[in-house]
């Protein structure tokens, strides 16, 4: 049987430089980490980092019918986007299940991207060219840009003696065409990690100039190069669902806890039928966050109420921010009323595992007060 070959971005001989660690991610040869996974975390915490996310996609819809193809196509409301802001949104089945999470942009009033995940850029195509195809032009553009992530309390600092444009111009979920160093990007203020920071879509062949300009002008700031195990780290201390462990094909939103993703007045969309009639008959499943003072809890692991399995982990690591272990994991509805002792098994033997309502680590995004 022939292996396919893993895909790399243009910044891969960049990080073989850097001496990352490359594993394979969603058929994608990316760095797992640079220094190591816990300094990684840290300077996103308490400084900056920079990671190579060009594995990600960016599916663009325009036309004068593109705003009702997206109205019928995504649970949330687009309708609520002006230009410059971004939207954070399912696109469901009709059966209710999530084909991706993605962020849709507004960049004019008939033009607009989503970015989607890296596992997910061809089915999502195929799913929206065969949903609005008919009514509106879908392109995708993935192979054309790099995308990199400034996330961090000195991403400012770092980033704005590169570029004329004013940053704190800008909100959390808002973004600007504008020029970083003398390369024209789309610059938006969105992250997966809880921190201040940016998202910057970059033209394929102005990839690597700005790579290594950030990293230059963050050398005095602390900033480092940060790989998917950091990411990790990062997004679940926020309790951010991640695509094919809280979110896919067979999990609703409703499920996962991002209900509020769905705008249920505006009209008919794709799954709403579904979705209507799973929050009518009660939602059987349910996303929680889980903390644990000894053991790590890992994908998998059960979650039990006594003896009895009740759910089960999607996501579990060891806090770096908070030195405890942290899971996200599904349990039955009807183990969920009341204050309950939960546990997780973690090598053959129960440990005690209290429920929070993440995020687990407080979030300091820009928001518009």
């Amino acid at each position: 049987m022939t292996e396919v070959a893993l895909k790399r971005t243009p910044l891969f001989e960049a990080h073989q430089k850097l001496g990352a660690k490359l594993v394979g991610f969603a058929g994608w040869e990316m760095p797992v980490r640079y220094e190591g996974t816990l300094a990684e975390h840290q300077a996103v915490r308490e400084a900056a980092g920079l990671f190579d996310v060009s594995h990600m996609g960016e599916i663009f819809v325009t036309g004068e019918n593109s705003l009702e193809a997206l109205q019928r196509l995504i649970p949330n409301d687009a309708s609520r986007l002006k230009e410059g802001e971004v939207l954070y949104t399912p696109l469901c089945r009709e059966s209710g299940g999530v084909v991706d999470d993605v962020l849709l942009h507004r960049i004019a009033l008939d033009e607009w991207f989503f970015c989607v995940n890296a596992s997910n850029i061809e089915k999502d195509f195929e799913w929206i060219q065969s949903k609005i195809g008919d009514r509106a032009e879908v392109l995708n553009e993935s192979p054309n840009w790099v995308q990199l992530a400034l996330q961090g309390p000195r991403s400012v600092a770092i980033l704005q003696p590169l570029t004329p444009f004013l940053l704190n111009n800008l909100y959390y979920y808002q973004f600007a065409q504008c020029r970083v160093t003398d390369v024209p990007v789309i610059l938006a203020r969105t992250g997966y990690t809880g921190e201040d920071g940016f998202e910057l879509y970059i033209p394929k062949e102005k990839g690597l100039s700005l790579w290594n300009a950030l990293l230059e002008a963050g050398q005095k700031e602390g900033l480092k190069p940060v790989g998917l195990a950091a990411r990790d780290t990062l997004r679940l201390e926020m309790g951010y669902p991640l695509y094919g462990h809280e979110l896919s094909d067979t999990i609703t939103p409703l499920e996962a806890g991002v209900g509020w993703t769905i705008a249920w007045d505006k009209g008919a969309f794709i799954g709403k039928e579904a979705l209507e009639k799973q929050k009518a008959e009660g939602i059987a499943r349910k996303l929680i966050g889980l903390e644990t003072t000894e053991g790590i809890p890992r994908e998998g692991y059960s979650i039990l109420m006594g003896e009895q399995k009740v759910g089960e982990i999607t996501s579990g690591t060891h806090s770096p921010s908070l030195k405890k272990g942290i899971a996200l994991g599904w349990a039955r509805s009807e183990f969920l009323k009341g204050e309950k002792e939960f546990s997780i098994g973690i090598r053959n033997r129960p440990v005690a595992a209290k429920r929070v309502k993440p995020p687990f680590w407080p979030t300091h995004v820009r928001k518009k007060t």
